[in-house]
C-alpha cells in the first residue's frame, strides 16, 4: 500500500504547533483540522481551523471533544473556501500514542484520513520523528506511521 504524503509549509507548521501549545496552556489537549487539497496520495495544507474556534467548549474536559454542531460549522467553512479536510492534529501531554478514545472515535471516519498527535502539549521543539502519525483504514482500524516512518509522511518546508 502506497504511503500518503502530507505537505505543509514550514512557517505554517511552526505557527500551528505554537498555537496548539498556546491554546492548551500546557495543561490540556488542543487540536485543529488541517484544510487544503487532496491530489491522489498528496495532501497539501493551506489553512487551519482550531477545534475551539468551532466549539468554545472543545477542551472543557481536558481532552478534545467536538459536538455535532462543530462539524456543521466545519463543513460550512469547507464549502465557503472550497477546501477539504486533509488531516487532523491534536496534542497529548505525554507520548504520541493513540488513546483508546482516539482509535475508536476518529475525527474524520473516512478511510485514508490522516491524524497527527503532537506530544508534550506541543512544547517545542517538535521533531517529526516524535509525532504520532496515523492513517484511518475504516472499521476502527489504523495504520501507524509513528516515529521515523512519519518523516516520510509529513513534509514541512520545500518539497516536490
Amino acid at each position: 500500500m502506497a504511503r500518503p504524503r502530507l505537505c505543509i509549509a514550514r512557517f505554517r507548521w511552526l505557527d500551528l504547533v505554537e498555537e496548539l501549545h498556546r491554546r492548551g496552556h500546557n495543561r490540556h489537549e488542543s487540536g485543529a483540522f488541517l484544510l487544503g487539497a487532496i491530489d491522489g496520495l498528496r495532501r497539501s495544507v493551506e489553512s487551519v481551523v482550531f477545534y475551539d474556534d468551532l466549539d468554545p467548549h472543545a477542551y472543557a474536559s481536558g481532552v478534545c471533544i467536538l459536538e455535532a454542531d462543530s462539524f456543521d460549522a466545519l463543513w460550512a467553512h469547507c464549502r465557503r473556501t472550497g477546501l477539504s479536510v486533509v488531516a487532523d492534529v491534536h496534542t497529548h501531554g505525554g507520548d504520541p500514542r493513540q488513546s483508546l478514545a482516539d482509535r475508536e472515535n476518529p475525527m474524520i471516519a473516512r478511510a485514508g484520513h490522516l491524524a497527527l498527535i503532537v506530544p508534550g502539549f506541543a512544547r517545542g521543539p517538535i521533531w517529526r520523528h516524535r509525532l504520532g502519525v496515523y492513517q484511518y483504514l475504516g472499521a476502527h482500524r489504523w495504520r501507524d506511521f509513528t516515529g521515523w516512518r512519519g518523516r516520510s509522511i509529513l513534509r514541512t518546508g520545500t518539497w516536490r
